[in-house]
C-alpha cells in the first residue's frame, strides 16, 4: 500500500473499496483491516454476523438492522457501555455502514436522533441507502472529518465510536473535538484499540498498518491523558485482553495480537455550564 502526503487519503481509499466491492478481497496483505474480510453484499451477511458476534454484538441485533449497515468492521459493542436514555441525541464517530447508529436510534427511540459522520463519502452513501431501505426518520449520516465535526457546539448527549479514533493522525484534536460539541455533562462511549506492548516504528509506520487499526493505537495512559488534556472527567480506559483473539486475523502473519488490544473507554464533560478545557502548551497524537 502507497503512502501519501495525508495518512487520511490511505484510510479513505481503504474504506472507500470496502464499502463498494462486490466481493470480499483475498490475500494475506491485500484486505486490511478490522475483523477480516469486508462484505459487501447479502450472500456475505453471514460473514458479517460472525465478525460482528466475535466482538460482542448479539444475534437479535445483527438481525434487525437494515441490509449493509453490518461490515464487521468494529472491535467492540460501545452500546453496551453507552447506556442510552429516551430522547438522547447521539453523534457516532466513524459511522462506516451505520451497525451502531442503527442500533442507537432503537434505544433513543422516537424522541432522540442519531447522527452518523464518516470521511468517506462511499461509506456515507452506503449508510444513507440503508436509512432510506429502513424507513428510519430521526438518523441521518454527514460526511466529514472527525478531526473538524460538522455539529454545532453543545447539541450532543454521547459520542459512540467503534475502532475509529485509532486511525486519526491528530487524536487529541479528535477529543477536543469530542469536549465542544457535546452538552454539560455529556458522555463518550467509545470501543477502540490501544497499544499494550511498545510497538517498533516500523510498526507504526507501516501504511497498511495504520490503516488496520494496529500502527495508530496508543497506550491506555496516552489515551487517559488526552481526553484528560481535553476536559473531560471519570476517563476510564478499560483494556479487554480477550479481544487478542480475534484481532489475530486482522493482519496475519503481524503478530498484531501481540502489541494492541481492544479497549472500551468512557469519559464525562462536566456539568458545569461554564467549565472550559484546561490550558495546555502540547499535545499527543
Amino acid at each position: 500500500m502507497a503512502s501519501t502526503g495525508d495518512p487520511r487519503d490511505n484510510i479513505r481509499d481503504n474504506y472507500a473499496r470496502r464499502a463498494t466491492m462486490a466481493e470480499p478481497e483475498t490475500g494475506a496483505r491485500s484486505t486490511p483491516c478490522c475483523a477480516g474480510d469486508p462484505p459487501a453484499t447479502v450472500v456475505d451477511r453471514e460473514v458479517d454476523a460472525t465478525a460482528s458476534l466475535a466482538v460482542g454484538y448479539t444475534r437479535a441485533q445483527l438481525d434487525a438492522l437494515p441490509e449493509g449497515a453490518d461490515m464487521g468492521l468494529g472491535c467492540g459493542t460501545p452500546l453496551a457501555i453507552a447506556a442510552l436514555q429516551s430522547g438522547e441525541t447521539v453523534v457516532d464517530l466513524g459511522a462506516g455502514g451505520g451497525l451502531d447508529c442503527f442500533l442507537a436510534v432503537e434505544e433513543v427511540g422516537p424522541d432522540g436522533h442519531v447522527i452518523g459522520v464518516d470521511m468517506t463519502p462511499e461509506m456515507v452513501s452506503r449508510a444513507r441507502k440503508a436509512v432510506g431501505e429502513g424507513q428510519k426518520k430521526n438518523v441521518e449520516f454527514r460526511l466529514g472529518e472527525i478531526e473538524n465535526l460538522p455539529i454545532a457546539d453543545g447539541t450532543v448527549d454521547v459520542i459512540l465510536s467503534n475502532c475509529v479514533i485509532n486511525l486519526s493522525p491528530d487524536k487529541q484534536r479528535v477529543y477536543d473535538e469530542c469536549y465542544r460539541v457535546l452538552k454539560p455533562g455529556g458522555r463518550l462511549a467509545f470501543s477502540d484499540v490501544v497499544e499494550v506492548h511498545p510497538m517498533s516504528d516500523e510498526m507504526r509506520e507501516d501504511a497498511l498498518l495504520k490503516t488496520c487499526c494496529v500502527g495508530g493505537a496508543r497506550s491506555p495512559e496516552a489515551v487517559a491523558s488526552m481526553l484528560t488534556a481535553a476536559g473531560f472527567e471519570a476517563v476510564e480506559v478499560s483494556v479487554k485482553e480477550a479481544s487478542r483473539s480475534f484481532i489475530e486475523d486482522w493482519v496475519p502473519g503481524s503478530k498484531a495480537e501481540d502489541y494492541v488490544a481492544a479497549a472500551e473507554i468512557t469519559a464525562r464533560k462536566s456539568t458545569d455550564p461554564d467549565a472550559k478545557p484546561p490550558a495546555r502548551t502540547s499535545c499527543c497524537s
